[in-house]
């Protein structure tokens, strides 16, 4: 059997046997960009069974054949880290977003805060950038993108059991993230960041998120960082904090 050419994420639940036909843009990138031929093999997921390998049994201008061959990993959970963020440009947003699936973020959560400049998201760009990355960094599933809530709405909901992770920037004396994720890392096992807009948050909306008992305010170091350099650095030092723990995602 050939080597797998390319690996896709296909949204049909995947079993032995199954013939699925692959159109759109997966069958453009197929068909125009690999240039995929009869009898090439590629992997698929489907964010449920895990990883198959599949073999091309019929190319033609609309759709690719594919047959399902055997399955060659098992699903694996990722850490129930959650990344809420202010809206802030497309191709940021999208870089911010693709680094984010490579470090396991489970769910992403779009917040309207007071002083954010964008609140029209393009859901499907998001999710089709998640699904990209979730491909190319070999994940077995694909996370979830919300729609965009109000900083108030998103507290009110906010559940108990998981660690709010608050960046500051305000306040020199916080612990460093490191230090205090590492502090909790044995009292939670689910967990969020929430990055603000480049303007921050205001006074009444940091007093909001320090009301949360399970929030943890914390710096990120003495320089004042952008909106989606916090996103990733946060989620790297959580991420290689937690990431051998395997808990069930809501």
């Amino acid at each position: 059997m050939q080597k797998s050419k390319t690996r896709l994420f296909i949204e049909k639940q995947i079993s032995p046997n199954l013939m699925i036909y692959i159109k759109g843009k997966q069958h453009h990138f197929l068909k125009n960009v690999l240039r995929i031929k009869l009898n090439d093999t590629i992997t698929i997921f489907d964010g449920i069974t895990g990883e198959w390998c599949a073999n091309i049994i019929s190319v033609s201008k609309e759709k690719i054949g594919v047959k399902i061959i055997k399955k060659i990993r098992e699903f694996e959970s990722q850490p129930d880290i959650w990344l809420i963020f202010a809206p802030i440009k497309l191709f940021r947003l999208n870089i911010t977003i693709q680094k984010a699936v490579e470090l396991g973020v489970s769910k992403f959560i779009p917040c309207k805060t007071e002083f954010s400049n964008f609140d029209k998201l393009n859901y499907k760009n998001l999710e089709l950038n998640a699904i990209e990355a979730s491909q190319q960094c070999e994940r077995l599933d694909v996370p979830k993108i919300e729609k965009i809530i109000s900083l108030d709405a998103l507290l009110s909901l906010f559940p108990s059991d998981r660690a709010l992770v608050f960046c500051d920037e305000s306040d020199s004396n916080l612990p460093s993230i490191y230090d205090e994720v590492k502090s909790k890392v044995d009292i939670y096992t689910k967990w969020a960041v929430i990055i603000g807009p480049e303007g921050g948050f205001s006074n009444e909306e940091k007093n909001s998120l320090n009301k949360k008992k399970n929030a943890l305010r914390v710096s990120l170091g003495k320089r004042i960082l952008r909106s989606d350099t916090a996103a990733i650095s946060s989620l790297f030092c959580i991420q290689s904090l937690v990431d051998k723990r395997q808990p069930v995602l809501e």
